[in-house]
């Protein structure tokens, strides 16, 4: 490993504010930052947008493909908890990282990190066409930039404003996938037992089931945007962790619930792999609730898309403020609003840059995402085994249970989920990932004492 990322004192601070940008405002608590993290997470733009190809896919083991996703992000969880409130910074898993196993470590988990950045928000926003279709006929890609442009609209607010906007859209989806849920119930045409005997045209086998985990993790991804807003947390080393498992808590159930009752309630196997949910709930009421659950569908979309552009701006801000990048660009991206207190500029890089991302070919980003998510998660577990360890060791922090062998079970199994993946999917991650490699060989590991400097700011 390389030298630590901070100085080695007690806790590290943000830099004076003549040497970096003007720190966040802290202005929530864990009812705020659950309602953010929950959008982020956003069960219902999960549920009918990335759930769909896993019903194609997986058919009737979709619910336990996930189930056991969510029993892995429990570890996963714990992870971010601990490493959380040891580091509770807005660079998340880079600065967490790169604070316990050096400047390199950390900046390739930044990398990860920022392809996350990039690639879901647009994902998620072409999802939006599909139901809208029910009052409007709109290209798939103009709908995905044109919810893009809003969400960077709004994430350029204050943050205790948008956690309020967020909630009341929260409610909404809530709502819609109840609806959903009670539908599939009250209509099941099979019994229970095919949740635990994977079918689609054909049985599905162990190796299909993991090989799913990856994007199964990428449905309940979201449970960690907890660690970004650290820095606009009272008292983070409370409210982070309870954050983290409220909302994965909470997101698991509300996603697993009314896949069960889709799986149960889909007419035949056809429809049920064909993952078109809003016509089955036409088909188990009539034309106006099928309406009103697209148009709920269409504004959970936006919700996510407007929760993830906050959390992705500070991303690349912190970035900014721990100088990865030459002095124009950092002075850029760590510009905060004296208005709404929010990086404005590094919100419009990340919400202009996933509009033009929406004209890509959505299976190549939603290939890549699940890879990196299931890397990160890794990376993740295998640096928290370092949280305990020299300075470290005594620092205040959250501490898991089941230490450290938990951290090497969650690393093991998610080590064997990469390796599962598409190869064309592994080689686009290896080649961004050797990329940004070169320019820390030729930029940043020269520079060690004013460039990729990751700060954690006090408390």
């Amino acid at each position: 490993m390389t030298g630590t990322a901070i100085p080695p004192t007690p806790t590290a601070t943000a830099p004076p504010p003549d040497a970096g940008p003007r720190p966040l405002t802290r202005s929530i608590g864990v009812f705020g930052g659950t309602l953010l993290t929950l959008s982020c997470l956003t069960p219902a733009s999960s549920l009918f947008v990335v759930v769909p190809p896993l019903l194609g896919d997986l058919g009737t083991g979709t619910a336990l493909t996930i189930a056991l996703a969510a029993l892995l992000c429990i570890g996963v969880a714990l992870c971010y908890a601990e490493l959380g409130t040891l580091v509770p910074s807005a660079g998340g898993e880079y600065a967490m990282v790169g604070t316990l196993a050096g400047r390199f470590a950390g900046w390739m988990m930044f990398v990860l990190s920022f392809i996350i950045v990039l690639i879901i928000p647009p994902i998620i926003a072409l999802g939006t066409a599909d139901y809208l279709h029910a009052v409007l006929d709109i290209d798939p890609q103009v709908a995905g930039a044109a919810v893009m442009l809003l969400g960077t609209l709004m994430g350029l607010l204050n943050l205790r404003a948008n956690a309020w906007i967020t909630g009341i859209f929260l409610l909404l989806e809530i709502v819609a996938i109840a609806v959903v849920s009670f539908l599939g119930f009250g209509n099941a045409q099979r019994p229970a037992s095919v949740l635990f005997e994977p079918a689609t045209a054909e049985p599905v086998n162990t190796v299909t089931i993991i090989a799913g985990l990856a994007v199964a993790l990428f449905v309940l991804q979201g449970f960690t945007t907890a660690v970004y807003l650290s820095e606009e947390m009272r008292n983070p080393r409370r409210t982070v962790v309870r954050t983290v498992l409220w909302t994965l808590g909470i997101g698991a159930a509300v996603v697993i619930v009314p896949v069960v009752a889709i799986i149960l309630g889909a007419p035949d196997t056809e429809t049920l792999v064909g993952g078109d949910i809003a016509a089955m709930v036409t088909s188990w009421s009539n034309t106006g609730l099928g309406v009103f659950v697209s148009l709920s569908i269409a504004l959970a979309i936006i919700n996510a898309v407007i929760v993830m552009v906050i959390q992705n701006s500070r991303v690349l801000y912190a970035s900014a403020r721990d100088r990865a990048w030459p002095q124009a660009m950092n002075k850029a991206f760590g510009t905060v609003s004296h208005r709404f207190s929010s990086p404005w500029v590094s919100t419009l890089v990340v919400g202009v840059g996933g509009a033009a991302l929406c004209f890509a070919p959505v299976d190549t980003l939603s290939g890549v995402t699940s890879v990196v998510v299931a890397a990160m998660y890794l990376g993740v577990a295998v640096v928290s085994l370092a949280g305990r360890r020299g300075e470290h060791r005594e620092k205040p922090a959250w501490r898991m249970s089941l230490w450290p062998v938990l951290p090497v079970l969650i690393a093991l199994v998610l080590l064997y989920v990469v390796t599962q993946q598409a190869v064309l999917d592994l080689l686009i991650t290896v080649a961004v990932l050797a990329l940004a490699a070169v320019y820390w060989l030729f930029y940043l590991r020269p520079r060690p004492a004013d460039r990729w400097v990751v700060t954690v700011p006090s408390e």
